[in-house]
Formats: C-alpha cells, structure tokens, sequence
C-alpha cells in the first residue's frame, strides 16, 4: 500500500501507541495501554506493512511478548561505556580474547589412523563405518571411490521416501568427481582423510546447477549460480557431495516444502527436529558418513541429540557461510554432523579459515589431537542445568558421573560452574530479540510482498508472523539488546578463566541460546537412552575457536561409552 506523508507527531503517537512508549502526546500515561487492532494499523504507517486483521490477530500476543523484551532490557540500564555489536566480532569486544586464542599450538590436527580393513561382502556392513575406516578402504583399494558413491546413491534412492531427507539428489556431479579422485589415486595423489568419502550439504548451501531451495516454496525452483565456499572447500579436500539435504522452510525445525516432513531414523513417528534435520537423519540412518549443517539457536545441536549423532557446532566465524542463506548474519554458524567426534574432527579441518568472502571468518589455528586426554584440564559442569536435567530424566546425572569419573582417572579437576547469568541483569531469552530482528530484514521482502502467505506454516510461532511482528522491533531495542550482548560475552570469556570446557545438557540449558549468542563452540554426542527420544545428548562447550579442547574433552566421553555405537534398527539390509 503506498503510502503519504505522516505529521511527526502522528508518527510518535502510532510508536507510543503500538509500544506502549512514554511520549508527549500520550502525556505520560503511568501505564502502557493495550496493544490493539486499532494500535498496530497506527503503527503500520511507520512500519509500511498492509496486513490482514487476521495476520494483526495473530501477532497480537508476540507483540505483547516483545514489549516484554523490551522493558526487561530497559529495568537494567549498561554503562555507556558498553559498546553494542553491530557487527559481531568477539576478538574486538572482549578484551583478552585474541591473546587466548594466540595461545593455541600452531600445529595441524592429527587423527588416529584405521588399520588393514577387510572389504565385506555386503557393503551395506559400511553403513555405519566411520570415517577413517572407509577411508583405509579406499587408500588400499579395497573398494572404489566410484563404488562408496553409487552405494551411497543407492541407500538414499532407497530410504529416502522413508524419511524425507532428500531435497536434491546429485548422481551426477557425484559420480563424476568420484571418477576423478579414483584417477587422482591411480596416479598416487591423495587430497587427504577426506578423499572418496561421501556426504550431503544442506539445502541453503549454493551449489551449482542445482536448486537452492532454502525449504521453501516461494524458493523452490531458485538455481544461484555458484558453490558456496563450503562446496569448494569439500570438493578441494576430496569429499563427494551425493544430495543437498532437507531443511526446515527457511531454517526452521523439520518441516519444509509441500509440507513434507523429515523424519528421524529411531521414530518414524517423529520428526527429526532442527533445521539441519535432513542433514542428521541422513547421518543416522548410515546413508553417508557425515552432512553439513548450520546453526542460528540449536539447528545443529537440536537434530544431532535427537536422532543419535555427533554435532559440532564450531566457533562463530571459523567456517565461511559465503554462498548460504543468511537467517542471522551475527549468529549463523556452519559444522559438521557425523557418527564420531573424530569425524566432526576431520570434516571441520577440511571446511575451515578464511577464503576471503566472509569477513567474519578467522584464521585461528586448530590443534586437535586424537591422542588427547583430560589429563590437566579444567573441567567444569553447570550444577544449575543438569539439577533442573534430572527433574525430569535420570540420564543427564548418569552421563555426568561419567564425566566425573574420567577426571579422576585421567588427572583432571571437575568443578561445578554457574551461567553468569545473574551478573547479566536481565532475562537471557530477551536477548533473542537479535535472531528476530536480523531474521525479519533477512526476509522483509517476504513479508512485504506476502510470499511469506507461501510458506507451509502459518502458526504463531512460524516465520511468517515471526518475521511480521519482527517489523515492530525499534532498532534502539536492537541495539540495546546488542549492548547486553557484548557484556554477556565478557562475562562467558571470565568463566573460562577458570575452566577450560563447559559440559551442558544438550538440549535442556540456557547455555543453547547463550553460547549461539557469544559464540562459543559446542560439541553434542549421544549420552545414554531417552525416554520420549531413543538417545539423550550431552554437551561440552569450548572457549572462542578452542574447538579442539571441547573435542577431546566429548571424545574422552564417547571412548567410555557405547552411545556413539548404537544405531537405529532397519537401515542395514538392503
């Protein structure tokens, strides 16, 4: 609806109105009036939306929700010398962090090493081989590069329609490089751990010649005619992308276009949860050995705990998200999911460090060792988070006895450790007024010109009234909440002055929304049997680009147990 000049003091009276903001025109009313019908058509004359008194309906209560957000970061006023994070660099705004991260040994990252392998008769036995061991196999030319990908073609051809985690298979472009890195080894050149190993992108990496569908039906026939770093940097260390994977519309859980629903590979009953969802039910299910996926707020965590996998979510800005969709342009984050914490190990050395496209991408070192221990580490526990974990499930305190036990074998300290989230002042889950706005000018074309009426979900809690009411967020409040932020990484970096890795419940703590704010990277491996999911998860959170601690720390935990090594029933015989 175009619209016409507006008197300034009919604009700050829509704003007082819709926000229930102190002004003159209002005269100081004590209390802040009703949000309203009548109230939100006002403030549309500054916001330029032309709704639907249904859509208005619907955002009723998300806009009394945000004003909620509002006042509680106003009842803790910062000290103007907080600076906000317009742009999110945590070297710059916690002073101390770049001299932490200097102390990180420049070596490379050494893996462990698979010995002599037996090629089996069925190569269906491979489904849920690690990375090391297929690779031996094809280093000794046990089996073809040519064959791990047909095979891994066929699995997903073949349970696909099962679970739905498929948006664009590539057996084409598969088959191809396969064919070349089987003559790279003829002629004795070997790219590395990676080489001839299959694996799938999520469908909001750009990928050349095929769909970038991002999940959503107003994207569905979208081709952008490029690779995304991501893609290159797989392609240059010698992995195979099969098929991008499923994502929730628009990185939002499980659910993408025409409705479909990908499924997790214990329940078919359920889904399986997280925008990455495509990316862990097909790592689940044994149909490739690991998957990229990204997290904004739980997206790789989220679908990692509930179908049993590994999730490394890395350090914000250590992997480019040159040529992905953009939800949260200071939150978006790109990592691996697969079977081991040795795999996400790998596959996270061969994505990582700047390619010259993100400017947010550093090039930290990554000293990740497989001989590691605990021995001497800091190792502390959020006595909070896993009391309020066990009100409700007895598998958090079993996994963390483990952890306990470790320490005191291997010659670590394990101490209890609190989120300093009271020293912040205000409500945490205010905060995510950021992941909101960012969101919304992400999609604002969406909104404005009703494609957003395309999405399957049309619910209060989906992007589509998420990105309307997102138009009334005063960039003032951005800011503020941004301001709360930088004073939030601060207190998490002091936390890791006194210990050298954080173990959360996965799923069940503050500590999912804290770290994807701060940036702190966060490993999740399977950590006993749920009860309403087949598998529990635990976390273990590492300082800023010390992802290597956090790994070795979540791989001390895997070697004790044996979650990593259960699967899903019914994905072996063909």
């Amino acid at each position: 609806m175009k619209r016409t000049s507006v008197a300034p003091v009919a604009i700050a009276v829509a704003l007082a109105l819709a926000l229930g903001l102190p002004a003159a025109a209002q005269d100081k009313a004590p209390t802040a009036p009703p949000i309203t019908e009548t109230t939100v058509r006002a403030a549309d004359l500054l916001t330029g939306l032309d709704l639907t008194g249904a859509e208005i309906g619907l955002m009723l209560p998300d806009l009394l929700d945000q004003r909620g957000s509002y006042l509680a970061l106003r009842a803790h006023q910062l000290a103007n010398s907080v600076a906000p994070a317009l742009r999110y660099d945590p070297w710059t705004l916690a002073p101390g962090t770049q001299d932490k991260a200097g102390n990180l040994p420049a070596a490379p990252a050494r893996f462990a090493k698979a010995g002599p392998q037996q090629r089996p008769a069925n190569l269906d036995d491979l489904a849920f081989a690690d990375i090391a061991t297929l690779g031996r196999l094809i280093h000794d030319r046990k089996i073809s590069c040519v064959e791990l990908t047909q095979w891994s073609l066929d699995r997903l051809a073949k349970y696909d329609p099962q679970l739905h985690c498929v948006i664009t298979p590539l057996p084409a472009r598969a088959l191809a490089r396969a064919r070349e890195l089987d003559a790279m080894l003829a002629r004795g050149k070997d790219l590395g751990p990676l080489h001839g190993i299959p694996c799938g992108v999520k469908d909001l990496f750009a990928l050349a010649g095929a769909p970038t569908t991002w999940g959503a039906e107003p994207y569905r026939d979208q081709v952008i005619d490029q690779d995304a770093t991501v893609v290159q940097k797989l392609d240059k260390a010698g992995a195979i992308i099969v098929a991008k994977f499923s994502l929730g519309a628009l990185a939002m859980d499980d659910v993408w276009i025409d409705g479909a629903q990908t499924r997790n590979p214990w329940n078919l009953e359920k889904g399986s949860s997280g925008s990455s969802a495509g990316s862990a039910s097909a790592v689940s299910a044994g149909l490739v050995p690991f998957a990229i996926g990204t997290e904004t707020w739980g997206s790789i965590v989220s679908p990692s705990s509930r179908c049993g996998v590994t999730g490394l979510r890395p350090t914000y800005g250590r992997i480019s998200r040159d040529g992905a969709m953009a939800l949260s342009w200071s939150m978006d984050k790109v990592g691996p999911i697969a079977r081991t914490v040795e795999d996400c190990a790998i596959v996270m050395d061969g994505i990582r460090g700047p390619d010259g496209r993100d400017p947010n991408v550093t090039a930290a070192p990554f000293p990740y060792d497989t001989r590691r221990t605990l021995k001497g580490l800091r190792v502390g526990y959020l006595q909070k988070d896993f009391a309020e974990a066990r009100k409700d499930s007895l598998v958090d305190a079993q996994a963390l006895a483990v952890v306990e036990k470790l320490c005191r074998e291997q010659g670590a300290t394990f101490v209890p450790v609190d989120l300093p989230l009271d020293k912040l002042g205000v409500d945490i889950y205010a905060l995510a007024i950021i992941l909101t706005a960012e969101a919304g000018a992400a999609f604002q074309d969406l909104t404005l010109s009703n494609r957003d009426d395309l999405l399957t979900r049309q619910g209060r809690g989906d992007w589509p009234n998420i990105f309307r009411a997102a138009q009334s967020i005063p960039a003032v409040e951005y800011v503020q909440a941004n301001r709360h932020r930088t004073q939030l990484l601060q207190l998490m970096n002091g936390l890791f002055d006194h210990v050298d890795v954080i173990v959360t419940p996965s799923l069940t703590s503050p500590s999912l929304l804290v770290t994807n704010l701060t940036g702190h990277p966060q490993v999740c491996v399977p950590s006993g049997e749920g009860h309403e999911n087949p598998l529990a998860s635990i976390g273990f959170i590492g300082r800023l680009n010390d992802e290597a601690t956090a790994l070795a720390a979540a791989r001390a935990f895997e070697q004790a147990t044996p979650w990593h090594d259960r699967h899903p029933e019914g994905w072996q015989v063909r």
